[in-house]
């Protein structure tokens, strides 16, 4: 382009913001600082400050327009904006730009406030600002380098987005100024050498004041296309969510000190970058600017293709520098190092709110953040307002799927559940892990729940019962303490030295028991596989860790959890320690002790039952079952004799000593208020059958709910005295489960029929597993049962007879079931085991038709019993008259696809039942019983044809006579039998959907909702296909090749050799009637 000679060309040119040099090149890329509101007195003003300049007309026409700025600061510096680049500058900071040029000559030209001398300014007090210097250089994402001094240059200050100190360890003071033009997407950097700290100090406060009012004057925002891009980012992430999106621009600083060496590799890792730092749902991003296409291919050394996220409860700490804009934020998961970020920014204090008020929102019972926040007093004294969303259970979902994030876990692979019908409820369980490939969860996923549980008071119990803790015992994190409960949920500082060296399974149990003022109840159970090796001579065994993390604090009384299940856990002497040291304090407030199955000798035993004497007042609850230590009576009477507010015992597989003595005496029995007492599998002589008598017919007995007495030795005579002793009125059922599964109730048979019939049983009565050597006498309970009328619940499963049942106790059953009126829930279902097979035999599909009649059953317990098609017929056509029945549980019977299509029949007319399974198990049986059919059609179809191939052709040698009549026979391939296997599962499956179209449609009616209509896959009214031999199975197959009539003719054959059958008709729609083969 020509130099320019018209004087308006000129003036258009200056107006568009830049002067073009006679090579083309502009003298600044970002535009003239001249006002757009410019008056021509502005101009007048202009060209009277230029006539002190030594420069060309040429030149005066390209200076800035800064008429109406106010120059706030100026001196001369040394400044790097480009590889290995450094030149000496003078710079002049406006209340909007800081402009820059070549001299303070030419500053002086256009702002006449600045003396025109060339020595020092008037603004330094000290040495002079500028020293040689062959520094290190940045250049973040440049471009094209402002740096040049061709021109002058000015940054915007509303572009400015951060000021801080260099801190490279070299002899002089250094300062970087990081902005970005938002509409050209231009980040740059400069960098301002100074020997004064005095002068350092003064740019640095000049620059960030000017940059802050410039940016209060016009907001930050940020283009449509960059939010839309960091958008797409945390989509890609699963972590955006418009209501919790915030977006900053930040420098990220180099982290390490330079020594003074200058070669690439030091220049690249000293390297500063500009990107966004998103704050999302659950994590922290730092995303880099978005590349445009006019960009350069080559990239600098520090234009790097980076992206990080870190999760937001992974934060411990944020550190904000008053002196520049300079902060750190740190991130940490367990057992790794802390990742610390060196960022910088002028919204450094707006950025530490948000993320408070992100970890707020996540984490929101927490009391306590456990993040180190250094920060002006202004900024800790802020807060910004959290969206308190109305979440379940004190938003603990919210905080498990934000630790799930932060450790890079899989959320869906825990699972958990409420309940809300037990003790000290709600309880929360956790259930083993959704995978199926791993039955036990990683330590980090541990940590996630333990954490999301701390300081959440929704919970009453918490329960880890079969849950494998074994990852986290012995497991130590070196790498911080922050996540330890050094204090109680009020802020209480807690003295426990070994706290901060203990194991993570030490530090997470005592984070749940001490921020929480609700819980009460830890269940453990069953989560320490670990075997105690005490011996003299090696260390001490540390112990299981759980008694360690609990017994210190409510020795202390620092926590309200007063019962502790460790039933399952192998304890040592160091566990043993801990519990009577606690448990001699008379302020623990122990409820319960349950320790079964804990390996307990005699001595371990006795020293915890004398330690709990301490606990008389306030224990409710001891469990002592399945351990090595033998019971004396006499020592054990005086010791339980001091609780005297007992509400559950268990001495189940207890050993006692040999003797007369009741295990329990009668005294001391009727000074307790039972709810539940269990002796199963403890030998029961004649003397504590007497003691639980006479409690049982003492109005003290009244609260007792479960009595468990399973494999005792007990007799039908023994059963039949507690049940009358247990009776306040005859015919009027008291409340109460008794278990009496696994004795010898033939002995004395008589007694518990009578007492049956005479309505002395409880409302709920359990006889599993009962061996009878006659027949008779199982008939004769069900004779009585067919009287009585205090039953609720009958579980008679796995009852076993010396032969199937004959035709007079199928009748009594009959009677039973249609005549009973008080059972609500029965199970009668059988056992099939390897060496030994429960049932009842095909009689009992007669004895069924009995429950057509009955009007109070609502459960129905009937699996292992071979029902078979027969049965199943039975059950559909119960199902179309019973209107009482509620759920009916019958899987493991056999039922092929024709049983299950006849009970769908059924329940398609039945508007009650709610539960019925589908047979998952009998529907892989027969389909593997299908293929092996099939297969051996296929074997022998085979050899037939062989054969028929020999005789055809020793026929046509021979006689040459006529074609042999024989039938063709043709030989099925493997896809045939796949096929037909398919076609077989595909109608299970629409069998499988008009179940759950029924069932829903009757829970739907039962609960008051709109019933569902039913889908294309089937019509209510119109009965599907029954059944389908095997022969038309594949004949109804379409492969590459369509089967021929020699296929079917020889797979006819086959079968009638095979079953003596006549499968001439192919048809798909048979009837249940039909004489085929079905499946």
């Amino acid at each position: 382009m020509s130099k320019p000679t018209d004087t308006s060309d000129r003036r258009r040119r200056k107006s568009a913001g830049f002067f073009v040099r006679p090579n083309g090149r502009p003298t600044s890329i970002f535009g003239s600082l001249r006002s757009v509101h410019s008056t021509e007195e502005d101009d007048v003003a202009l060209d009277k400050t230029t006539s002190k300049s030594s420069l060309g007309d040429d030149e005066i026409d390209g200076q800035l327009h800064v008429a109406g700025q106010v120059v706030l600061h100026h001196g001369e510096v040394h400044t790097t904006g480009g590889v290995f680049r450094k030149r000496k500058e003078y710079l002049v900071l406006t209340d909007r730009y800081l402009v820059r040029f070549k001299s303070q000559g030419r500053a002086a030209d256009v702002f006449p406030t600045i003396p025109s001398s060339l020595g020092r300014s008037n603004t330094l007090n000290g040495r002079h600002g500028s020293i040689p210097s062959g520094g290190s250089v940045q250049d973040l994402q440049s471009l094209n380098s402002h740096s040049s001094a061709e021109g002058n240059m000015g940054i915007p200050l509303s572009q400015v987005i951060a000021v801080y100190k260099l801190d490279d360890g070299r002899p002089y003071f250094s300062l970087e100024l990081a902005h970005l033009d938002e509409e050209t997407n231009q980040a740059s950097s400069m960098i301002l050498l100074l020997n004064d700290p005095r002068e350092a100090d003064l740019w640095l406060s000049s620059l960030r004041a000017a940059a802050l009012k410039a940016r209060l004057g016009s907001p930050r925002s940020f283009s449509q296309k960059s939010v839309e891009y960091a958008a797409r980012v945390l989509e890609q992430e699963r972590d955006y969510d418009p209501a919790h999106f915030r977006i900053f621009k930040v420098v990220q600083r180099a982290s390490t000190k330079s020594s003074g060496r200058s070669s690439s590799d030091d220049v690249s890792k000293l390297t500063s970058i500009i990107c966004y730092l998103i704050i999302g749902v659950h994590k922290v991003h730092l995303i880099p600017l978005p590349r445009l296409s006019h960009r350069i291919s080559s990239s600098s050394l520090a234009e790097l293709n980076f992206q990080s996220s870190f999760g937001i409860l992974a934060l411990t700490s944020i550190n904000i520098k008053t002196a520049d804009d300079a902060f750190e934020l740190s991130f940490r998961i367990p057992f790794c190092r802390e990742n610390r970020l060196h960022l910088a920014s002028s919204c450094s204090a707006e950025i530490a709110l948000w993320l408070c008020q992100a970890t707020q929102y996540l984490r929101p019972q927490w009391l306590q953040q456990p993040i180190n926040l250094s920060a002006p007093y202004e900024v800790e004294d802020e807060v910004l307002p959290v969206n308190e969303d109305d979440e379940d259970h004190k938003c603990f979902d919210r905080t498990l799927t934000a630790y799930c994030a932060a450790y890079d876990l899989d959320t869906s692979n825990v699972r958990y559940t409420i309940a809300y019908d037990v003790e000290d409820a709600p309880c929360f369980e956790l259930l083993p892990p959704a995978n199926p490939r791993r039955s036990k969860y990683l330590a980090l996923e541990l940590l996630a729940i333990m954490r999301s549980l701390r300081f959440n008071e929704s919970f009453r119990s918490i329960s880890f019962r079969g849950i494998s803790l074994d990852v986290l015992h012995g497991l130590r994190d070196y790498n911080g303490t922050e996540q330890v409960a050094w204090t109680t949920r009020s802020g209480t500082p807690i003295d426990l030295k070994t706290a901060e060296n203990s194991s993570m399974l030490v530090q997470e149990i005592q984070g749940l028991a001490l921020k929480s003022k609700r819980l009460r109840r830890l269940d453990f159970s069953s989560t320490i596989t670990r075997k105690p090796h005490d011996s003299e001579a090696g260390p001490r065994d540390p112990g299981c860790g759980i008694a360690e993390a609990l017994f210190p604090l409510c020795r202390k009384q620092l926590t309200n959890v007063d019962w502790i299940v460790l039933s399952g856990i192998e304890l040592g002497e160091s566990d043993l320690d801990y519990l009577v040291d606690a448990a001699v304090e008379k302020g623990c407030h122990f409820r319960a002790l349950e320790v079964s199955r804990c390996g307990l000798t005699d001595r371990s035993m006795q020293l915890i039952l004398n330690a709990m004497l301490s606990q008389d007042n306030t224990m409710e609850s001891i469990d002592l079952s399945g351990n090595l230590a033998r019971l004396s009576p006499a020592t054990f009477q005086g010791q339980i004799g001091h609780f005297a507010f007992i509400r559950r015992i268990n001495l189940s597989r207890v050993q006692r000593t040999s003797g007369p003595e009741p295990l329990i005496a009668t005294e001391t029995l009727l000074t307790w208020r039972l709810e539940s007492l269990q002796l199963s599998e403890t030998a029961i002589n004649e003397q504590t059958v007497a003691s639980i008598c006479a409690y049982l017919k003492s109005p003290k007995s009244d609260t007792l709910r479960e009595v468990c007495l399973n494999q005792c030795g007990l007799t039908g005579t023994d059963v039949a005295a507690f049940m009358r002793a247990m009776t306040r009125n005859p015919g009027t059922a008291r409340n109460l489960h008794l278990h009496v599964s696994e004795n010898r109730l033939e002995k004395g048979h008589d007694d518990l029929a009578r007492a049956v019939a005479e309505g002395l049983t409880p409302s709920h009565l359990t006889m599993k597993m009962v061996e009878y050597q006659r027949e008779d006498h199982f008939r004769g309970l069900v004779q009585a049962l067919r009287q009585n009328t205090t039953l609720k619940y009958l579980d008679i499963s796995k009852a076993s007879l010396p032969y199937d049942a004959n035709h007079e106790t199928c009748e009594a059953l009959q009677l039973m079931f249609a005549e009973n009126q008080t059972l609500e829930e029965l199970d009668i279902s059988g056992e099939h085991a390897h060496l030994e097979v429960a049932k009842f035999g095909i009689g009992l599909n007669h004895a069924l038709t009995g429950l057509s009649k009955n009007s109070a059953l609502k459960v129905l317990h009937i699996e292992y019993q071979r029902l078979g098609l027969q049965g199943a017929n039975t059950l559909a056509s119960v199902l179309e008259h019973n209107s009482t029945l509620r759920e009916i549980y019958c899987e493991h019977n056999d039922i092929n696809l024709q049983g299950l299509t006849g009970l769908v029949n059924g329940l398609s007319k039945n508007y009650s039942v709610q539960i019925l399974p589908d047979m998952a198990r009998d529907r892989a049986e027969s389909l593997q019983m299908v293929e092996r059919e099939i297969q051996a059609i296929r074997v022998e179809s085979s050899v037939n044809t062989s054969k028929s191939s020999v005789r055809r052709t020793l026929a046509a040698v021979s006689s040459k006579a006529s074609k042999s009549q024989s039938p063709p026979h043709v030989t099925y391939t493997e896809q045939d039998v796949i096929a037909a296997v398919k076609l077989m599962n595909d109608k299970w499956e629409r069998q499988t959907k008009r179940l759950e179209h029924f069932l829903l449609r009757n829970y739907c009616l039962d609960n008051g909702l709109p019933a569902p209509m039913m889908d294309s896959m089937g019509v209510e009214n119109d009965r599907p296909i029954t059944s389908t031999s095997i022969s038309g199975l594949l004949n109804t197959v379409r492969l590459d090749s369509t089967p021929t009539a020699e296929k079917e003719v020889s797979l006819g054959e086959a079968m009638n050799e095979k079953f003596g059958l006549d499968l001439s008709n192919h048809s798909e729609d048979v009837s249940p009637s039909s004489k085929d083969l079905h499946v």
